[in-house]
């Protein structure tokens, strides 16, 4: 009886017509499907449904509309003129009337009105500029800022008459308006995220299609002939189209991460059917007709496809163990992706390779020769100094591997982006001139009415937030890590002709006090809301401070500071008898958090994907020894590559925080190939060098033309102005080559120290 190969071979060769009217089906269907697929851009996809982080960020949105700030600045040397601040208030209703806006606060907003401006004669306008100091105008005092809060997705307009508008439309709305005045501009988290989504949808489309098209001259080059140029693009549209129409049925939305999705079906496509054509064209060289040649080439690769396709899907599977919503999301992808592939593969390669007789077989690359002569060379130096290959194969190794003591997380948000970028040169306006980009919140629950006490105890909470809150400067230095700190209290005290603790506990202050929030939520209701909401699923009442800080500091600093506000308002704010504790939350802090738990995640979901590989490979090999091998030189690459970046100090950002498990499911697969051939031929007399010789020119060979097709596609990855982009980019062309290196020498070497020769 025939094996299974052999037979799915023949089946494959004698349907490949009909084959090939269900490939067409599929692409008609998924494309039309695909269609529907959805791009997520809300920051909230970026965690997991459960993740506690998201309950606060929650009730801020339910308690004040929103979370997501964006600050709209402005120079403006007239500002504490009445044209300035006229201007300044026209800016602000203009705002808050922008479709997606909630709310839209400025230095025009206060109780003072046009008072404001009247610095010399007016106490209570210098205490409340004074307050609005790096929040809604510059300490130079001629730049101004709006505070544009924006509504939640999925909330209705304020008439109630359809759904909200998108964060993008609002965004690029208040981006339209600002264009109009001198040096304005936007900036905060919610535009950074609008701005990268923007980048990596476009990347997304653009450079994948690019790096399809880069990868296909490089294969036409090798194999020199357009037939065979069209099979693996072939299988790569195919995968990539039914894998996105797939996801569309299932619901499945693409998000920051899965825009890579592309680059990873590509690889795995690419990767499968270039083994097929060096196969194939071996086939044909040693004399077999094409049908005989392309059946015997998938009868022989049949297994070391499907194992390298279940290594792809252990790799990716892994990460749906991650934490971190739109990675686990982007496992399944892939994944699903990479059995697309094989699907794909079965479909239009025994069509496509056999159709017609004109340029039916791949040609020798020009100069072929030459790696002929060279993969021979290097079997002869395996084979001689296998030892002394291996000590120097460690030693490199061990010490690129030392700076991964230096690996640093990137939480600054604006390096995602081009120095050369708008979004860059805004937060360089903002840090500058107002003192910090990075917006974010203090929930404190109250009992209302809200009375002098209660606004004397957040009044002191918030002195301890100025005070206490430090972090180190360049030169070690103790410096405030808040650069502003604001709530109602500071609005009451300003306006209030007695301090705030001198009202605590009397009648008299408590009314007063009274009073003031009244006055404030009836004449100024848009600065009302912004500070004082209540949240409709338990109807309680909450205060908000509203903190800014640097945008643009290490990931450090920033954990140092996040934390101890939660410190202090743990503190001073800890709950109890039916109380709820006070809250941190923002998309500041959000951010600050993600790429430290994708990293956090990468070391889990690398173990789970190595252990799982291991256990394939074992079964399929049925040697843990062979099994440990296979893994080694794989593995290597992605160690050395991350300890490169710690010795040159670069940082881990979204980009590279998937590496280590993607890498492993990728890289292996070359090794399958590699010690199939190796053993098939092993088998056949003995000879253990003859071995490594014939598995160099066909697994090798197909390694070398695979690596070089997928690299020179995934440069122009780094064409995008999107960082986490280009380092994915540039990351998967070095894991690239260090997995075709390592499989070249590194893992030969190893099979010559642990199997048996005769």
């Amino acid at each position: 009886m025939r094996p299974v190969s052999a037979r799915v071979a023949n089946w494959l060769i004698r349907h490949r017509t009909l084959l090939a009217g269900l490939g067409l089906l599929l692409a008609v269907v998924s494309v039309e499907r695909s269609r529907h697929l959805e791009f997520v851009r809300s920051i909230d996809t970026m965690f997991d449904s459960s993740d506690p982080a998201l309950l606060p960020y929650a009730r801020m949105a339910r308690a004040f509309g929103s979370s997501e700030v964006v600050l709209a600045a402005y120079e403006s040397p007239e500002l504490f003129t009445l044209p300035g601040i006229a201007q300044l208030r026209a800016l602000t209703q203009r705002l808050e009337e922008t479709p997606g806006v909630v709310s839209a606060t400025s230095l025009a907003s206060t109780p003072l009105g046009d008072r404001v401006i009247d610095l010399e004669h007016s106490p209570t306008a210098r205490r409340l500029v004074e307050l609005m100091e790096g929040y809604t105008v510059g300490p130079d005092h001629q730049t101004a800022a709006v505070v544009c809060v924006l509504e939640t997705p999925g909330s209705k307009t304020a008439a109630g008459s359809g759904p909200a508008t998108s964060r993008a439309e609002a965004i690029d709305r208040i981006r339209a308006i600002m264009t109009e005045l001198p040096g304005g501009t936007v900036a905060g988290e919610p535009v950074m995220l609008r701005d990268g989504f923007a980048m990596l949808e476009r990347d997304g489309n653009l450079l994948g299609s690019s790096a399809g098209l880069l990868a296909g001259v490089v294969l036409l080059v090798s194999f020199r002939s357009l037939r065979w140029l069209v099979v693996p693009l072939a299988v790569v549209l195919l995968a990539l189209w039914s894998t996105r129409g797939l996801l569309a049925m299932a619901g499945f939305k693409l998000t920051m991460v899965s825009t890579m999705l592309s680059a990873m079906v590509t690889i795995v496509a690419i990767a499968t059917v270039v083994h097929v054509i060096i196969e194939y064209r071996r086939q044909r060289e040693i004399g077999l007709e094409p049908a005989d040649a392309l059946q015997q080439a998938i009868a022989l690769l049949f297994w070391p496809v499907v194992g390298a396709i279940a290594t792809d899907v252990i790799g990716f599977g892994s990460l749906i163990f991650s934490a971190v919503g739109p990675v686990h999301d982007f496992g399944i992808m892939t994944a699903i992706g990479s059995v697309m592939v094989l699907v794909s593969a079965a479909l239009v390669v025994p069509f496509l390779a056999l159709a017609g007789r004109f340029d039916a077989d791949p040609q020798r690359a020009w100069g072929e020769e030459i790696l002929d002569l060279g993969l021979d060379r290097l079997v002869r130096s395996i084979l001689a100094r296998p030892g002394t290959i291996f000590l120097v194969s460690g030693g490199v190794v061990a010490a690129a591997m030392v700076g991964m003591v230096w690996l640093q997380v990137e939480t600054d948000f604006t390096r995602n982006f081009r120095r050369s970028s708008p979004i860059v040169q805004s937060y360089d306006m903002i840090e500058s001139r107002l003192g910090g980009a990075g917006v974010w919140d203090v929930l404190v629950p109250v009992s209302e009415p809200i009375d002098a006490t209660t606004l004397a105890s957040l009044a002191r909470l918030q002195q301890r937030l100025r005070d206490e809150v430090r972090t180190s400067g360049p030169e070690g230095e103790s410096l405030p890590g808040l650069t502003k700190v604001m709530s109602v209290a500071d609005v009451v005290a300003a306006v209030s002709p007695v301090k705030l603790d001198r009202l605590e506990s009397t009648p008299l202050g408590n009314w007063a006090v009274g009073s003031a929030i009244q006055m404030l939520r009836q004449q100024f209701p848009q600065l009302g809301r912004a500070l004082i909401g209540s949240d409709p699923q338990d109807g309680s009442t909450w205060l908000r401070v509203m903190l800014r800080a640097h945008e643009r500091q290490p990931a450090e600093a920033k954990r140092e500071i996040i934390d101890g506000v939660r410190r202090i308002v743990a503190q001073e704010y800890p709950g109890g008898s039916g109380q709820p504790a006070g809250e941190v939350t923002g998309i500041f802090v959000l951010l600050a958090q993600l790429v430290q738990r994708m990293l956090a995640d990468q070391w889990l979901t690398f173990l789970l994907a190595t252990g799982g590989i291991f256990v394939l490979l074992a079964c399929s090999f049925q040697s843990l020894v062979l099994a440990a091998v296979a893994l080694v030189p794989n593995a290597v690459p992605i160690f050395v590559v991350l300890g490169l970046m710690g010795w040159t100090g670069q940082r881990i950002n979204m980009g590279t925080a998937m590496i280590a498990a993607v890498s492993m499911g990728l890289s292996v697969d070359s090794s399958i190939h590699y010690i199939v051939a190796f053993q098939r031929r092993l088998a056949h007399d003995g000879a253990f060098g003859a071995a490594l010789a014939v598995a160099h020119q066909t697994a090798g060979r197909a390694m070398i033309f695979s690596t070089l097709a997928l690299v020179v596609g995934f440069l122009a990855l780094t064409t995008s102005g999107f960082i986490p982009t280009v380092s994915f980019g540039a990351l998967s062309c070095l894991t690239l080559l260090g997995g075709l290196l390592g499989n070249l020498v590194v893992l030969p070497v190893l099979l010559s120290l642990v199997v048996r020769r005769k």
